[in-house]
């Protein structure tokens, strides 16, 4: 990774926040195998910044719902919510900032893929939330999650519920037959990359990949639905 001071300046640029106190930026950006590798320097990992930030991402993400949809009932607003804050909805907003390139891995779980797993990235993304809370309190906090998190919610959600999406678009369509088929299979086994083609009938409509042959589905769908839809 390049410098570490280089690095925290790069993010906050990006983020459009600069901290006070960037130690918090940089524990929120470290993970227990790297902080239990650096037994000298003891540092902290992201772990509580993450479980304040989850806290704070529920409170901004409700009142946006809530002041958003005022003819929603709770049962809907509770599983909006749950949509749009879950493991893979922030991994994906994470990655629009390429959070993941900043994360601080030990040797062993870098080696084995953790800095493209999703629930590493994800945690990532709420602790940095927190860390901006502690440091620059709600009001900061909040223009961060507006703006990654809250923000393009209509492809988010086109995202996250891709394949069932293009299913409802496709029944639609009573002679037409979607299929999904694995293409591609590359890297060891506990790193693999899987590569998926979706057809519609014989016409490929989609491509995606993935570090499952589930994440690729989704991706080929994602594809297809934008087709579809009309868009880039």
């Amino acid at each position: 990774m390049r410098n570490m001071k280089e690095a925290l300046l790069e993010l906050q640029g990006k983020i459009g926040y600069h901290f006070q106190n960037e130690a918090l930026l940089k524990q929120a950006l470290t993970h227990s195998s790297f902080a239990n590798e650096q037994k000298i320097n003891k540092l902290n990992n992201y772990e509580r910044l993450e479980f304040l930030g989850d806290a704070v991402l529920e409170l901004v993400s409700s009142e946006f719902l809530y002041n958003e949809n005022a003819d929603m009932p709770e049962g809907q607003l509770t599983r909006l919510r749950a949509s749009m804050v879950c493991e893979p909805a922030l991994a994906y907003c994470a990655r629009d900032i390429h959070l993941n390139s900043y994360i601080l891995l030990g040797k062993g779980e870098e080696a084995t893929g953790g800095r493209k797993r999703d629930s590493i990235i994800s945690d990532v993304m709420e602790a940095v939330i927190g860390a901006i809370y502690l440091d620059g309190g709600i009001d900061q906090a909040k223009r961060f999650i507006d703006r990654f998190v809250l923000s393009d919610l209509e492809d988010k959600i086109l995202f996250l519920d891709s394949k069932t999406l293009l299913q409802e678009e496709i029944q639609k369509k009573n002679t037409a037959q979607l299929r999904y088929e694995l293409v591609g299979e590359t890297g060891p086994d506990h790193d693999k990359q899987f590569e998926v083609e979706a057809y519609l009938n014989d016409k490929l409509i989609g491509v995606g990949a993935g570090r499952t042959k589930k994440a690729a589905e989704q991706q080929a769908a994602y594809e297809a639905l934008r087709k579809l839809k009309g868009r880039k």
